[in-house]
């Protein structure tokens, strides 16, 4: 898929055209990998299923809410604990 034109800094296309070479592949199949290996380094390193909120937008209501949720009896000095 051709998308138009960009401009590669020379020592970077210098750089992709060793690997190419290296590699016994077409340059263009080079600069290909390279950029895929950099959006895969660039990616987040904690595996979406770890992450529990990522979908849902805080909610300071909801948290108001749970405030003072948990309650004892009698009242303690934290002092002396």
């Amino acid at each position: 898929m051709s998308t138009g034109t960009i401009n590669i800094k020379p020592d970077l296309m210098k750089a992709v055209s060793k690997i190419a070479k290296k590699e016994g592949i077409s340059e263009n199949k080079a600069l290909n990998q390279v950029i895929e290996k950099g959006i895969e380094k660039s990616k987040p390193k904690v595996p979406d299923y770890l992450i529990v909120n990522k979908n849902r937008k805080p909610n300071p209501e909801r948290k108001k809410g749970m405030a003072g949720i948990v309650k004892d009896c009698k009242p303690f000095n934290a002092v002396e604990l």
